[in-house]
């Protein structure tokens, strides 16, 4: 079946007692056992819970994988994959990854033995393989990259892991499964924050892990048991509700996102626009051939840190924000909002760095915003 099909279907047979269309919210604990140990495949809902079954079949299929695991948030899948690794074993991670990422990694897993190596996506894409030993167990990769929108080749870099040993993990949640399928690419695991694109409403926490490796699955089902990072039946049932619209909601977020890129691409006060979409982005070939489209993501640099306080403060319908992938156009800081736990390493995100979630607004009154923003900051400023 096609991805469209797939979103709206699978996992999501109508209900067999009463016929309803839309998978049922579960919101039980536990279960009636017909005798001791015997029951209808739950019992116990941190374990499994019908809802979430239906959603991890449903994103599953999307990915292309043959397992996945719902978390309560992306950071809790993140967690608990670092629960396939001990300490003493290496990480070599893009340099450029969300804040959160690099807060957990460096205080919480650092300090107790885990190894990390950061390293940069051009280094990646061409010498990988001089950064990994045999300790290194896990190549941890976003593409894009958030917030500099930088762009990872996974099918050389899963090369190269492999070669080594190591386990690759892509965190997916930028492109979305529609845009991008790394586990067709390579890699061995995907990840993705459901809060983003696969929620695409901005109104739930939520976290996913994909794989088609077997063995990897029965860890992770038995990490999720055990450590308890498990997402709700009310929260899992959103996700289902929002990867139905998963497909077109992602075509007119990249029409929009390329629409605004190009504005942002000719302005004068704009200093430079990173989004892989544009032909001079340096990752647009390696985005052209592992993407459907180049995503709702565009990242762009103004003259000054004040300049990129003020601008973000005067628009209207771009709303001041973390988060994004939801339907209403988002617009932040990161060096001084997402990724503030960057702040004191090599790679923190430049200070007039403005970071655009585009969303599914008519694009003409997203451009005016944006205009109107700009054309202010050239008379406050004198220019």
């Amino acid at each position: 079946m096609e991805f469209e099909t797939l979103a709206i279907h699978a996992g999501q047979e109508p209900d067999p007692t009463t016929g309803a269309l839309t998978v049922p919210i579960h919101q039980t604990s536990t279960y009636l056992q017909s005798a001791v140990g015997e029951n209808k495949g739950y019992d116990y809902s941190r374990a499994a819970n019908p809802t979430r079954s239906a959603l991890e079949t449903c994103l599953a299929s999307l990915e292309g994988a043959e397992h996945g695991v719902a978390f309560a948030s992306g950071l809790g899948a993140s967690t608990t994959l670092m629960h396939l690794i001990n300490p003493g074993d290496r990480v070599v991670a893009v340099n450029d990854v969300y804040g959160g990422v690099y807060r957990m990694f460096a205080q919480v897993y650092e300090p107790k033995g885990y190894l990390f190596e950061w390293v940069s996506h051009e280094e990646i894409n061409e010498n990988l393989a001089a950064h990994l030993d045999e300790r290194t167990r896990i190549v941890w990769l976003e593409t894009p990259t958030n917030p500099l929108m930088n762009v990872v080749d996974i099918r050389a870099a899963a090369d190269a892991a492999h070669e080594a040993g190591a386990m690759v993990v892509v965190d997916n949640t930028f492109a979305s499964p529609y845009l991008q399928q790394p586990l067709s690419l390579g890699a061995d695991v995907v990840l993705h924050s459901t809060t983003k694109y696969l929620g695409g409403h901005s109104d739930l926490i939520g976290g996913f892990v994909a794989t088609s490796d077997p063995t990897v699955a029965e860890r992770l089902y038995f990490l999720q048991k055990s450590l308890g990072a498990v997402p709700g039946p009310l929260d899992c049932w959103l996700v289902l509700r929002g990867a139905k619209t998963l497909a077109v909601r992602m075509r007119q977020h990249c029409d929009n996102a390329m629409a605004i890129a190009g504005f942002l691409d000719r302005h004068p006060r704009v200093e430079k626009v990173l989004y892989p979409g544009l032909p001079h982005h340096p990752g647009h070939a390696i985005a052209s051939r592992q993407m459907r489209d180049f995503g709702g993501m565009i990242s762009f640099l103004v003259e000054s840190e004040d300049e990129a306080v003020a601008l973000v403060e005067r628009t209207k319908i771009w709303k001041l924000a973390e988060s994004l992938g939801g339907v209403e156009s988002l617009i932040e800081i990161p060096a001084l909002m997402t990724h503030m736990s960057t702040a004191e390493s090599p790679f923190a995100a430049p200070p007039n760095l403005i970071r655009l979630s585009v969303g599914l607004e008519a694009p003409k009154d997203l451009l005016d915003d944006l205009e109107v923003a700009l054309a202010v900051s050239v008379a406050t400023t004198g220019a």
